[in-house]
């Protein structure tokens, strides 16, 4: 067994949170995620008044958010993919993510920072942001199963995932590894990751 803990002081809940957004109502599955996912500084809005909640995540967005988590650190690496430009603006939480093994490119060389990310890869570097924050468990914890659907480099991370319930699946179970994780997805799994611990 293990137990999560992470470094996470989120804002006081008690105060009222003026929502901006238009597509985020207070019906939706959603709206407790987003509102802390943006309180706390881990999301912004795509303008003012949206969230684009059911918009796919870019692999670049999932990175700063990690950043963002962590205080916005800095660090002196040398960024190996050329498909990076220094002046974006997920370069240095890049940096960050890359030096410390919590992300990966889709190649040696090349990162494909506004590729959708997909469930498995978001699980893979939730594990691994985990296992950068000594809070991932170690040993033979994991039960290998057969999952057809789900990339062999991510079984481990998808199944670390599901049973800490930081990745839920669909309304059937299902855990749809392939399927693109959406602005609002990503907000809910951010959320129950650093309030696991508490």
């Amino acid at each position: 067994s293990f137990t999560l803990y992470a470094k996470w002081t989120p804002k006081d809940e008690t105060e009222k949170w003026e929502n901006p957004f238009v597509d985020v109502n207070e019906n939706d599955w959603f709206y407790e995620n987003v509102k802390y996912a943006v309180r706390n500084g881990l999301f912004n809005g795509v303008s003012a008044t949206e969230f684009a909640p059911r918009k796919p995540l870019t692999r670049a967005m999932l990175v700063t958010v990690l950043w963002r988590a962590e205080g916005k650190p800095y660090v002196n690496y040398a960024v190996p993919f050329t498909d990076v430009r220094k002046d974006a603006y997920y370069f240095e939480a890049l940096r960050w993510a890359a030096s410390e093994g919590i992300v990966k490119g889709v190649s040696e060389s090349e990162f494909a920072p506004e590729r959708n990310i997909t469930r498995e890869q978001i699980a893979a570097i939730m594990f691994r942001y985990a296992e950068y924050k000594n809070t991932a468990p170690v040993g033979a914890w994991a039960i290998r199963l057969d999952l057809s659907d789900i990339s062999d480099w991510a079984v481990e991370a998808v199944m670390f995932c599901k049973l800490r319930n930081i990745m839920t699946g669909d309304n059937t179970g299902a855990f749809n590894p392939k399927n693109n994780a959406s602005r609002a997805e990503a907000a809910a799994i951010l959320n129950r990751f650093l309030e696991s611990g508490k």
